[in-house]
């Protein structure tokens, strides 16, 4: 270690130094890790807001299928009752004019 007061506080100038930059670069370093981690975070969110958007599509077009199929049942059973109905009323009146011609 120097050995006069000017020397020693001249070590210490320059050690202190040597922190102030070891902390200005550690600075820079998490900044720039501030912003990778930013950069990634955004990128996520549009990966997963695209999927969902896709997703959704997806469901959509799924709801839209499975409704038309379900308008179609619904259109078969409506013709089914009719003609069920036709039938029990036709076999109702052919009964009613069997027993009364007896």
């Amino acid at each position: 270690m120097p050995g006069t007061l000017e020397e020693r506080v001249a070590y210490i100038e320059g050690r202190v130094e040597e922190h102030s930059k070891a902390w200005e670069d550690l600075k820079d370093m998490i900044i720039n890790l501030d912003h990778k981690v930013d950069t990634k975070i955004d990128s996520l969110d549009q990966r997963f807001s695209s999927r969902m958007d896709s997703l959704d599509q997806k469901v959509d077009r799924f709801r839209d299928e499975l409704s038309s199929k379900i308008d179609s049942l619904d259109q078969k059973f409506s013709r089914y009752f009719l003609w069920i109905i036709g039938i029990q009323v036709t076999i109702f009146l052919s009964i009613i004019v069997t027993l009364l011609r007896s």
